[in-house]
Order: structure tokens, then C-alpha cells, then sequence
């Protein structure tokens, strides 16, 4: 009898023992299984969003490499950040269909010079400037203040001035390193009285070396202000003006080799535009 007891005592015993071994296995494999989980989703939130950079008629597609870029992107990203920022009407730029019948006096905005003064800037063409690299846009904006005559901002017919850049080609982007191209575009530069319509006409014929940036987050659209919204916009297609040098018209554009993007090898100068 004593010997059955304790049969089934150590039959009991063992049979608890690996319960218990089965239970703390078992919690083992969950916690792993959380641990797990949790780096991955941690991964996923360190995971950069989709690039949707392609924007051709109001189409977005997914890029499948990061600096991967549509040539017709290139082109009108450059076109329209040069346009809006040559953009001197003297009013701001519209946001609803109240400020189009109306359009408000552009007090512009101030910047600092080369030669240690201060001038304005348009209001679009300092939010355009948003399009340019960091560490180019200061030195890029203090240059186009020196270009921008007083007279844009004066409210007096008799003085008030306006101007806008007139395209006449941006050649298709040329690509100079991963992520990189340079794109020639050749446009007018039309300056006019408002009073007499008088006119002066400079030539811009530049070469922009763009390329592709990294995806930053928008600001929440309840909170985001009508400047914050334009500005952002100029980054929507995940590109940046980074340098930009005057464009030799003596050859054709396609047959000009590299030379450093020197695109006037004999004689002319190829210093960037804030030299």
C-alpha cells in the first residue's frame, strides 16, 4: 500500500513538474514572440513613407527608388520655382477667391545683402526660395534683393513696377550623378513700368544643378498657416536647386561635355549666380 502511495505521489509530482516546465516554456515563447513584434513595428515607424514624387497631370506614382525623379518632374519643378520667383506683381500671392478680387499690397520681406545692408524680396519669391538648398537660398535671396527695384513695392501708379520670366526652353534634365542632374533653361527677365508699360528686357540663361532630397513630414492642416502650406508646397516633389551657373548658348546643349558642368569652356565664366 505504501508503495502505491508513493507511486502516485511521484506520478502527481511529475506530472506537475511538467505542467510547469510546459507553462513557463510556453510564457517564455510569448514574451519572445513580443519582443518580436515590438521591433518590428518599431522598424515600421523608423521606415520612411513612400515617395509619391511623381506628379505628371495630377497623377502621383510611387517612385520606386529614392532618387529616382521623371524628367518632365525635373522640368517643371524648375520652371515653376523660377517663374514664382521672378513673380514681381507687388501684390501677395492669392489664396481665395476674395484676395483675387482684391489683391493685397505685397509689403515684401527683408533680407540681408552681401555688403552687410538689407533690401526686400517679394513675398513669392522668398517662399520660392523654399525650393532652394539651405545652404544656397541665403546667399541666392540677398542676390535677388539686389535685382528687385524698390519701385515693386510702391503703391503710387506713377512709380509701381512689375516683372516676370518669360521661358523660352528649359532643356530635358541631364543626369550627373545618382540622385542629381543639370538642367539649362533660357528666359527673359521682363521688367515693366506700370504707368507707360515700358519695358526692359535682361536675359536669365542659367544652368541648375537639382537634386532629389529626403521626405519630410507636413505640418497638421489645422494648425498650418497659408505661408507654411506654400512653402511646403515647393517641396511637394522631393527636389532642390543646389547650384546654379550662367548657360552658354555658343553650342548645342547636348553636345556640351561635362568639363566640370563648365558650360562655357572657352573663356567664359561659370561661377555660380551669387558670385
Amino acid at each position: 500500500m505504501v508503495n502505491l502511495l508513493n507511486k502516485r505521489k511521484q506520478t502527481g509530482s511529475s506530472i506537475l513538474t511538467s505542467f510547469a516546465i510546459a507553462t513557463f516554456s510556453l510564457h517564455v515563447l510569448v514574451l519572445f514572440l513580443f519582443i518580436l513584434q515590438g521591433l518590428n513595428i518599431r522598424q515600421l515607424s523608423l521606415r520612411k513613407p513612400p515617395n509619391f514624387v511623381q506628379m505628371i497631370d495630377g497623377q502621383p506614382l510611387v517612385a520606386t527608388d529614392d532618387l529616382a525623379r521623371d524628367p518632365e518632374v525635373i522640368r517643371q519643378f524648375v520652371s515653376q520655382t523660377m517663374t514664382t520667383m521672378f513673380n514681381w506683381s507687388g501684390t501677395l500671392p492669392v489664396q481665395t477667391i476674395e484676395e483675387a478680387a482684391k489683391p493685397q499690397p505685397d509689403p515684401g520681406i527683408t533680407v540681408r545683402t552681401p555688403q552687410g545692408g538689407s533690401q526686400k524680396v517679394t513675398t513669392s519669391s522668398w517662399v520660392a526660395g523654399f525650393a532652394i538648398s539651405e545652404d544656397f537660398r541665403k546667399g541666392f535671396l540677398s542676390a535677388i534683393a539686389e535685382m528687385t527695384p524698390p519701385e515693386v513695392f510702391s503703391n503710387s501708379p506713377n512709380q509701381a513696377m512689375s516683372a516676370e520670366l518669360v521661358i523660352q526652353r528649359i532643356y530635358p534634365p541631364e543626369q550627373i550623378a545618382p540622385g542629381q542632374w543639370r538642367v539649362g533653361m533660357v528666359a527673359d527677365l521682363v521688367q515693366k513700368k506700370r504707368d507707360d508699360d515700358r519695358r526692359s528686357i535682361t536675359p536669365f540663361n542659367k544652368d541648375f544643378l537639382v537634386r532629389a532630397v529626403d521626405y519630410f513630414p507636413y505640418p497638421l492642416s489645422d494648425t498650418r498657416t497659408d505661408i507654411q502650406q506654400a512653402i511646403y508646397s515647393n517641396r511637394a516633389n522631393k527636389l532642390e536647386i543646389y547650384e546654379m551657373r550662367n548657360l552658354c548658348l555658343v553650342d548645342d546643349y547636348s553636345s556640351l561635355n561635362d568639363d566640370k558642368f563648365n558650360p562655357c569652356v572657352n573663356g567664359s565664366s561659370n561661377n555660380n549666380f551669387t558670385r
